[in-house]
């Protein structure tokens, strides 16, 4: 007689079959609530590592900046014209210099949002953070201060001042990197290749820089745009007076500069100016890290209408901008002519 099976019915298969998932459920629940955990951790990221890849990733681009610089090696090209109808330059200068930056932040944090004013597809992997972080940002800032990675944004320029860099007027040059949460500037970071000095900050927790000990306001000495000077130079007469100090200057990262105590090695070679206003349209990987830097120094960055301005989505600022630190920056906006009627 052949041996008789056991034949389950389709209740007793059913009753089977759960309590096989609750025996495997109690064998993994541990591993499966630690890597939940784990993907939780993931999702948000520590400011202070994030300026310290912002750091050196201003870095790494500057020496790209330095290196085509110096080999003369800018294969410089028109990349068309801005709204204003001047001409927007590529160099190699930039290309490299972003190749670098954006794939350091990329594959450091592939959770955020990284904005660059270049476009290229080349995937450098190879692009790793050292994990070093710098003394000065081990002394003056925290761990810990995490935000969620879905909240952050982050705009880079690997060369801002391209024009100069071509005319080889090397002093108005930076590479900057910036994150905004929400949509408002947090970290700052603007980096001088040709003299290797690095400006930082984080809003809220601390700075290596410093508004300058005493500034001027009757009237201020403004800051300004090599490139549209003519018609800001009659705006900010008719706001401050004839008598009114203008500097033209490239780069709008060296302008912010020129608002800060630099420090004495390198105070020769940068301008000084109690305030910068630009009155046509400027691109937010302009202006975002010079926001951060300012915010946490106690100054503003505003449209010239006085308005915040969003580093999140359209990359374009169309309202203008006044900076300053140290000074009644509400005082400056009360003095500006009619916005509206200077867009006319």
């Amino acid at each position: 007689m052949a041996p008789m099976g056991i034949r389950l019915s389709p209740l007793g298969v059913g009753v089977f079959c759960l309590l096989a998932v609750g025996v495997l459920y109690h064998l993994y629940a541990g591993v499966i609530t630690n890597r939940l955990a784990a993907l939780r951790q993931r999702r948000k990221v520590d400011l202070r590592e994030l300026l310290a890849v912002s750091v050196e990733a201003a870095v790494l681009g500057g020496r790209e900046v330095k290196k085509v610089r110096e080999e003369n090696s800018l294969k410089e090209k028109s990349k068309g014209k801005t709204k204003e109808g001047a001409n927007e330059l590529l160099t190699m200068g930039d290309l490299q210099s972003h190749r670098k930056m954006y794939n350091l932040l990329k594959n450091t944090f592939p959770e955020v949002t990284v904005n660059s004013e270049e476009h290229d597809n080349m995937v450098d992997k190879a692009a790793t953070w050292s994990r070093d972080i710098p003394a000065d940002i081990l002394d003056k800032i925290e761990r810990g201060k995490d935000v969620p990675s879905e909240s952050v944004t982050v705009w880079i320029d690997p060369l801002d001042a391209t024009q100069e860099y071509t005319e080889n007027l090397v002093k108005y040059v930076t590479t900057m990197v910036c994150v905004a949460v929400d949509g408002k500037p947090v970290i700052g970071v603007i980096h001088q290749p040709f003299t290797g000095f690095t400006a930082w900050a984080i809003v809220g927790q601390g700075s290596n820089m410093g508004p300058r000990s005493s500034y001027t306001v009757s009237p201020p000495s403004v800051i300004v745009s090599r490139s549209h000077s003519g018609k800001v130079k009659n705006y900010i007469h008719d706001a401050f007076g004839n008598s009114t100090t203008i500097t033209e200057a490239g780069g709008a990262g060296y302008k912010v500069l020129s608002l800060l105590e630099m420090p004495a090695r390198e105070t020769a070679s940068v301008d000084q100016a109690d305030a910068y206003v630009h009155i046509t349209f400027i691109k937010k990987w302009d202006i975002c890290a010079g926001a951060a830097l300012l915010t946490a120094l106690g100054g503003h960055m505003t449209t010239l209408k006085g308005e915040d301005i969003d580093y999140s989505g359209d990359p374009l600022n169309k309202g203008g901008l006044v900076a300053s630190v140290g000074v009644d920056h509400k005082a400056l906006l009360e003095r500006l002519p009619n916005w509206d009627l200077l867009k006319h």
